[in-house]
């Protein structure tokens, strides 16, 4: 017995050994033979780089990516490749002049900072003229993303959810009511849309503490139409449309034919409102005053600006990049308007398009807005900690869009508690903000807490220069 125990001992080294000098051997082997081989290779690709001519050389794709960048390239291959309109996510990539050239600047010597204790009012009221005013109770309320058009049930009611806990306001976007989302939020932003369900009835519009009429985004004006095929299913049941109808925006609401029919919707609509606030919400262009001032005349009792760097889930290259001005710009222009026109008491003043940072959103504020509508921010956050369900192969935001088949593993209350972590460290950071500058609440902000770091942020804001 014992000798056959060392027999099989044996048996198992002399093997063990054996692999391991045929292992030694393959590597010794392999390796060089795999290093002359892709050295041979790297080197004839460098030969080819180095001696071919531009038209035959791969090279050619690096003066070309340099003049018209890589994102250029990869849209003509989109274009190229469908023959029809190219739709983009999130909104344009060109850097628009903004808010880094501003700073505060608060004083030292003649007026203290406030101690950590201080309490702070954070609070906004929206439509302050109206009967019912709507009340949040932080500056940054959670912006329009549609159901359907764009997001799915299970991103809806994880915003509406973190808006109630965070206690500011959530929009339906232009999408179908979504009865989910409303029992979820708090606040309700109800929005009457360019679509054919966007006058919305009358039950909808009573569940709401806010209407926005949306005449345009900083990504998006003017008609556009959403193939059935990415529409199906639910959203496509309350929206009211067929089976295989496509959805198609209009150039305005419902209702709206002509600017000679505005005077008569307004009526209806305010008597439909029942004393809650009604928003206009813009692309904001070089005719912005024209059209405050018609917003003035109609009675609107606050209004969205969205600058050129607003996003949206899929609009074209040419809306994004080619329309609009940038949100500082439209933000300064429509404080100085409102207030030459004695209105700015009156009119609620919301800005939008590119908001990312406490820091823009408190100066945005100290320059005259009442409070800062956000979408990318709280959108990213939604997918925080739940990236790995669909990376590598897809990108978060396939756990969000209602046309995503990864769009059921989004976990509502994960999503929601990242969304409530998100926005409450933005706004104890504006705390901190304030408090630096001596500031207990939100109304006492001006441009005066600010110093321009360049002629053209201090000629578009009229803070004075930091030089």
């Amino acid at each position: 017995m014992q000798m056959t125990i060392t027999n099989s001992l044996w048996s198992f080294l002399l093997i063990f050994l054996l692999v391991l000098q045929l292992l030694l051997v393959l590597t010794l082997t392999i390796k060089p033979i795999m290093r002359y081989i892709i050295g041979q290779q790297v080197s004839e690709f460098v030969d080819k780089l180095l001696s071919d001519k531009y038209t035959q050389n791969l090279m050619e794709v690096w003066p070309a990516g340099k003049r018209i960048s890589v994102l250029n390239i990869l849209e003509l291959g989109f274009r190229s490749q469908s023959g029809k309109i190219v739709t983009r996510p999130l909104g344009s990539p060109k850097h628009f002049p903004g808010y880094d050239n501003l700073m505060f600047s608060p004083h030292l010597m003649t007026k203290m900072s406030l101690p950590e204790s201080t309490p702070l009012n954070m609070q906004v009221t929206l439509g302050p003229k109206a009967a019912r005013p709507m009340t949040i109770n932080i500056p940054i309320m959670i912006g329009a993303m549609a159901y359907g058009i764009a997001l799915s049930e299970e991103a809806k009611r994880a915003l509406a959810r973190a808006a109630k806990a965070l206690q500011t306001s959530t929009c339906s976007g232009e999408g179908p009511y979504l009865p989910e989302e409303r029992q979820e939020a708090g606040k309700y932003v109800l929005q009457i849309s360019r679509w054919a369900w966007g006058a919305r009835t009358q039950e909808q519009v009573a569940s709401a503490d806010m209407l926005e009429v949306q005449m345009g985004q900083g990504a998006d004006v003017g008609s556009v139409a959403v193939e059935a095929i990415e529409f199906q299913g639910r959203a496509q049941e309350l929206s009211g449309l067929a089976p295989d109808e496509p959805a198609t925006a209009f150039p305005a609401p419902p209702g709206i034919q002509r600017p000679s029919d505005w005077p008569g919707f307004m009526k209806s609509l305010r008597k439909r409102a029942n004393g809650i606030p009604i928003a206009l919400k813009l692309m904001a262009t070089g005719n912005l005053e024209e059209d405050l001032a018609v917003a003035i005349q109609l009675g609107f009792d606050a209004v969205i600006i969205d600058g050129a760097q607003g996003g949206s889930h899929a609009t074209t290259p040419i809306k994004q990049d080619d329309f609009g001005i940038p949100s500082l710009f439209a933000l300064s222009r429509a404080v100085r308007f409102l207030k030459s026109q004695k209105v700015r008491e009156r009119i609620s003043l919301i800005a939008a398009g590119g908001y990312f940072t406490p820091g823009e959103c408190l100066k945005a504020i100290a320059l005259g807005a009442d409070a800062i509508y956000m979408a990318t921010v709280p959108l990213l956050s939604l997918t925080h900690n739940q990236v790995r369900k669909v990376i590598p192969w897809e990108p978060p935001t396939t756990l969000v869009y209602y046309d995503s088949p990864s769009k059921g593993k989004l976990d509502i209350d994960q999503a929601a508690t990242s969304v409530v972590n998100s926005l409450t460290a933005m706004v104890l950071e504006m705390e901190e903000g304030m408090r630096a500058l001596g500031k207990t609440s939100l109304q006492e902000l001006s441009p005066d807490d600010m110093v321009a770091l360049d002629s053209l942020t201090a000629e578009v804001t009229g803070v004075k220069r930091g030089y």
